[in-house]
């Protein structure tokens, strides 16, 4: 048996459209195991068909026969052709299938099975990634970079799946039916495991935050993530599992050393400008006043001053004003000084 050090909560929400909720969650976090599955089809069929895989993948990953991806593999294999059958079995779940998405925690990675869109993100260093890719003709577009996030959860065609569970009889290793993929789980990261009613209203920065937000406190960041789903219209079920690694803390990555080399250089530029502005006021200061000699202002009927005012209103301490003989009619006021 897999001891796993993980932190973890889980909660389904029927929504606020749907009377009934066709969502199926599982945890076993003895074993690693963690489970969204998210039903199709109508007259409860969904329920049913999220019920069967859920049991059977349970039962298959509790045998802890062989590798994990194949342990996986045949899991949703059985699933699948066992949904088939009880279709075919009852008219009433005719068409009825899921999908899903399965980690199980192995040594310091998660082993993830994926089958249509339902999705699992991984939160970690201020970022969040999307892991899965989304078995539908909108969520390839979204994938591939042809449509941006915002536009693929408006579009129009946004809940068409191409790959299901239970549709039609699948191996364990057909190809373009189950997704595999192993990625580390690093003990600061977190991982968020939910169904579509969540990604289809919810942007992957706003799930991001709510699970920073709460870190380890997944229960906290489960039912914000729930009530984000319900805020935004709540128009499908919803279901999420939160994991958090044992040192996950939700704070966002130190300051790379070239980060800190570029602040250190800014600052020492800033500092050596300010030294020479400095300087120069202090050399500017220290500069002797230049020193203008006294001036002879001359006064003349024909001179460079025809009024003695005039020759007075320029004059400084220590100047002369020299007037020549003449006649000069004005009114002399003398300043302080003369």
């Amino acid at each position: 048996m897999v001891k796993t050090n993980v932190r973890y909560a889980g909660a389904s929400d029927p929504g606020r459209v749907r009377r009934n909720n066709e969502d199926a969650w599982y945890i076993d976090a003895d074993r690693g195991i963690f489970l969204v599955v998210d039903g199709i089809g109508g007259q409860n069929a969904g329920e049913k068909a999220a019920a069967i895989a859920l049991e059977r993948i349970r039962a298959r990953l509790e045998r802890q026969t062989g590798g994990v991806e194949q342990r996986i593999r045949e899991a949703i294999a059985v699933a699948n052709n066992e949904i088939l059958s009880a279709a075919r079995s009852n008219p009433e779940w005719e068409g009825m299938a899921c999908v899903l998405t399965v980690a199980v925690l192995d040594n310091g990675s998660a082993v993830v099975g994926h089958v249509g869109d339902s999705r699992l993100y991984q939160v970690g260093g201020g970022k969040i990634r999307k892991i899965t890719h989304d078995h539908s003709p909108v969520g390839e577009r979204e994938d591939s970079g042809e449509l941006g996030e915002a536009e693929a959860m408006r579009h129009p065609r946004r809940n068409e799946v191409f790959r299901d569970v239970g549709s039609e009889e699948h191996s364990p290793d057909d190809a373009n039916f189950i997704e595999t993929q192993r990625i580390p789980f690093d003990p600061d990261s977190a991982l968020v495991l939910c169904s579509d009613g969540l990604s289809d209203l919810v942007p992957a920065a706003a799930i991001r935050f709510a699970v920073e937000r709460n870190a380890r406190n997944p229960e906290a960041a489960v039912r914000e993530l729930i009530a984000a789903a319900n805020a935004a219209g709540g128009k499908d079920n919803v279901t999420v599992l939160v994991i958090e690694g044992p040192e996950f803390t939700g704070a966002a990555p130190a300051a790379k050393p070239r980060s800190i080399y570029w602040i250190r250089l800014f600052l020492a530029w800033t500092l050596l400008a300010l030294a020479l502005v400095t300087m120069g006021v202090v050399w500017y200061r220290s500069q002797p006043v230049p020193v203008v000699p006294p001036a002879v202002l001359t006064v003349a009927p024909n001179g460079p001053y025809r009024t003695i005012t005039a020759a007075l209103a320029q004059a400084r301490a220590g100047d002369t004003v020299r007037v020549m003989p003449g006649e000069y009619r004005e009114r002399i006021a003398l300043k302080a000084g003369v």
